[in-house]
């Protein structure tokens, strides 16, 4: 899951990035045809023609509250190379924290997604795949139903994920962003209508497999709030201080319920720990930070932002009149209500747990679903070198 949203278009190019297949615009949307970034990632540059390459292709399909987000790649290294990527934003959940049930219109719009995902998903043929819908298929009273249609008409299989497996995803899916040498780690996901909370431990240990970093969770939560839920109870256009502090307030009251909460603030005060974040709230606010004049993912996903910097964009941002968050090229019209309101659930965030500073993520379930789906196959392909003996022996 998740907010990380990008603009509006997406359409259909081969992506060119390295790490994530962005909530920033894939290929085209934000990111743009920029080079992938220098250091090491757990993607590298796309494959100019896919069918030249040998070796089993992998897929992974998120449909949230916001967005439909699609990314095949194929196994590379020891991490991946993007052959295709798709984001749409189809507001799939719109109105749902309000009448409990998924729109028409919002239903028909990420139909026409699904089929654009269908239609590149026979083209490359993956040969293992996940498909994964989440919190507004989860919350709304005909989402089971919605994906009964979508499997009828369009022919994908999409299973909705409990919350604890979002959160789980997230943090495989961005996993070696988090510094080397950190005794912890709160990652956090915005999504539309939920955000998850993850609570990275390695004072025990550090798990060597990015797959297999859930194992070092030691509390997560999933708030039932996201940018669209937020911006649909405080509103999103006209965000005074007032307003804006209103949404920080109900964050906040549900992150008294994390368990560990004081002994995560103990472990930052006495331990090097910092923030790691995956949603649009916070690749549009490097995006500002870096004073970007379009939406480069290579200078964005990585970044490290100190507390005083979030402090000063925020303060730029909360500034900023509607007209003008809907003509920045960081944030654009489909994004210019909501940022907002993700602004609010990360600031309950950061005074809850006040850290020095906080890594920005563009990637996500994505890249946790093939990640997790190739390490998996690995760990099928090492046992079925040594099959086991009929018998006793």
């Amino acid at each position: 899951m998740t907010d990380s949203d990008r603009s509006a278009a997406a359409a259909s190019l081969v992506e060119d990035e390295a790490i994530r297949a962005p909530s920033s615009p894939e290929l085209g949307e934000r990111a743009g045809d920029d080079a992938p970034p220098p250091r090491a990632d757990k993607r590298t540059a796309a494959a100019p023609n896919p069918r030249r390459h040998r070796g089993p292709i992998y897929a992974a399909l998120d449909l949230g509250t916001n967005n439909c987000r699609l990314l095949i790649a194929r196994p590379h290294d020891h991490g991946f190379r993007v052959l295709d990527g798709f984001t749409r934003i189809v507001r799939l959940g719109e109105g749902v924290s309000v009448t409990g049930r998924l729109g028409e219109a919002a239903m028909e719009r990420t139909m026409e997604a699904l089929r654009q995902c269908r239609n590149k998903l026979r083209e490359h043929q993956p040969t293992r795949m996940r498909l994964i819908a989440t919190e507004a298929c989860r919350a709304a009273e005909n989402g089971p139903a919605f994906l009964a249609r979508v499997k009828a008409e369009i022919g994908l299989d999409l299973e909705i994920v409990d919350r604890r497996t979002e959160a789980e995803l997230a943090v495989t899916g961005c996993a070696d962003l988090i510094e080397a040498t950190a005794a912890g780690a709160l990652m956090f996901d915005i999504g539309g209508g939920s955000s998850e909370l993850a609570w990275l431990d390695f004072r025990g240990g550090r798990p060597k497999s990015q797959g297999r970093m859930p194992a070092a969770i030691r509390s997560w939560q999933s708030l039932p709030v996201g940018v669209v839920s937020i911006a649909e109870k405080f509103g999103g256009i006209d965000v005074t201080h007032e307003v804006f502090e209103a949404m920080v307030s109900h964050v906040a009251e549900h992150l008294k319920q994390f368990r560990g909460r004081e002994k995560l603030r103990q472990m930052i005060g006495n331990h090097p720990v910092h923030l790691i974040g995956t949603s649009g709230t916070v690749t549009t606010l490097a995006g500002l930070h870096l004073g970007l004049e379009r939406y480069e993912r290579q200078k964005v996903d990585g970044l490290w932002m100190k507390r005083g910097e979030v402090d000063e964009t925020m303060k730029v941002l909360l500034a900023m009149p509607f007209d003008r968050r809907v003509a920045h090229p960081c944030i654009g019209r489909d994004r210019a209500d909501l940022v907002l309101p993700g602004c609010a659930i990360f600031e309950a965030i950061r005074r809850e747990w006040p850290t020095e500073r906080v890594r920005v993520a563009d990637r996500g379930l994505r890249e946790g679903i093939l990640i997790s789906l190739m390490d998996a196959d690995k760990v099928h392909s090492r046992a079925s070198r040594y099959p086991r003996k009929n018998g006793n022996g």
